[in-house]
């Protein structure tokens, strides 16, 4: 599955998911370390768990069987991050999405799809 295919295909379960403001950033023209950022914010703790629940569950079950290479954080941190090296995956509630701000720290990035 190519880098774009995989950041839609989680997109798609986010939104399945009731994920709000789902933003991916294309990255390819800004670092090396990663394709694409998928970013979303959940409504609730339960629902960060819920999403990255489905993430992996849906990820794991698509033709190539992809795995996470590694999980951070958990539901009462306020974000999750799932990378699947060429595109990383960030979980936030809202306090913690407005703080990190990570769409404004990489502003350079095209953003590719902005889903309210």
């Amino acid at each position: 599955m190519e880098s774009r295919e995989l950041a839609d295909r989680i997109t798609e379960i986010i939104v399945d998911r009731q994920g709000e403001d789902i933003v991916i950033l294309d990255l390819t023209e800004v670092t090396t370390f990663t394709d694409y950022f998928v970013i979303c914010t959940a409504g609730s703790s339960r629902q960060l768990d819920a999403l990255q629940s489905a993430i992996r569950e849906g990820v794991k079950k698509s033709e190539e069987q992809l795995v996470a290479l590694n999980v951070e954080g958990d539901p009462d941190s306020g974000w999750i991050l799932v990378d699947y090296n060429s595109v990383i995956v960030h979980l936030f509630s809202e306090d913690k999405r407005e703080y990190y701000r990570l769409e404004e720290l990489w502003k350079n990035a095209r953003t590719i799809a902005h889903i309210q």
